[in-house]
């Protein structure tokens, strides 16, 4: 039998059929190929921020056409570290953070995540004396470190109750525990902490919530959302799918609470009891759209010199991009 090899023509025009055939194929996959955009988390224990956990496991990222990745730092300061290595896309942080973009890092906040510090509270031992705010005045209070936000908020609750910065004896003593031995010691009147650390001392029959710092600082942004400046530059329309993501968690989180408690219990590693108890503290803080107050703004940048982050007041524009926010989902 006689095989006949087709003609160079042939396999020619083969060849064009079949590449015209997988070229809409070809094309659609790239259409619709996702972008890496690299999350970081300034802290692992924020109730806020585990929304990029949430988003990531629920698509709202992928539904944006987004494949993120999430890492976690220990603090603002190593997050920005990370902006200005080009390590990092966009991060999750505090809004006294706002003020490294004046320090030249190149990263800038483009959406507000949450307003007043309702997330913050003092606690007192359950069988304190102190019944209310006002029993504060002249007493010791522990908070991280000095310059920090936990340092500033107490000296604005004291200023907020008419007995200046320095009416409440603010003692920095770092972490929880330690801060906890010198409440049961009697050395500290009470302790600024996380909402959820908070409850987690009352779900152990040791602490009692005294009150949050909502009141003491109504306009105020606690934490915001920042993007690289290379991204802003570059790729603007990629910072506002991952907005549109982001607020998509931000809906479900509110719509959704049994599930949101569930997941932030896990991720967080606290009891689904303590994070239920939060849920309204963070919820009634955490943005919807992303939009900033003005009046917010103002008080971060009266802060940054406060608390050590510039030696100077600095301009608005320097501190957030406009234009991002706020976010249609």
């Amino acid at each position: 039998m006689t095989i006949k090899s087709a003609s160079p023509t042939a396999i020619s025009r083969r060849t064009a059929v079949a590449v015209s055939l997988a070229a809409p194929f070809v094309i659609t996959s790239r259409a619709f190929a996702a972008d890496k955009v690299r999350i970081a988390k300034s802290v692992g224990t924020s109730f806020p921020f585990c929304g990029a956990d949430l988003g990531l496991a629920k698509g709202m990222f992928a539904s944006e056409g987004i494949d993120a990745e999430v890492s976690v730092f220990r603090g603002d300061g190593q997050m920005q570290q990370a902006f200005a290595a080009g390590a990092i896309d966009v991060g999750l942080g505090s809004g006294p953070g706002m003020g490294y973009a004046a320090k030249g890092v190149p990263a800038i906040a483009v959406a507000a995540l949450a307003s007043e510090p309702r997330n913050m509270s003092l606690v007192v031992m359950k069988d304190s004396p102190i019944k209310t705010v006002d029993d504060l005045k002249g007493k010791r209070i522990g908070v991280t470190t000095a310059g920090s936000l936990t340092d500033w908020l107490t000296r604005k609750l004291s200023d907020s109750k008419g007995w200046g910065a320095d009416g409440i004896e603010v003692v920095p003593m770092g972490e929880m525990r330690t801060r906890l031995a010198a409440m049961k010691s009697g050395e500290l009147a009470g302790s600024v902490n996380s909402i959820q650390e908070t409850w987690n001392l009352v779900e152990q029959g040791q602490g009692r919530l005294l009150a949050t710092f909502a009141d003491a600082v109504p306009d105020f942004h606690t934490h915001v959302i920042y993007a690289s400046r290379p991204l802003v530059d570059k790729n603007p329309e990629l910072v506002r799918r991952f907005l549109r993501g982001w607020f998509k968690t931000a809906h479900y989180m509110r719509d959704n609470r049994a599930d949101t408690v569930k997941f932030i219990a896990a991720t967080m590693k606290i009891s689904e009891k303590v994070i239920d108890e939060s849920y309204d503290y963070e919820l009634k803080m955490l943005s919807m759209d992303g939009a900033f107050n003005p009046k917010a703004i103002e008080t971060i940048r009266y802060s940054l010199k406060d608390l050590g982050i510039l030696d100077r007041i600095p301009e608005a524009k320097e501190m957030f991009m406009p234009g991002f926010a706020p976010v249609k989902v």
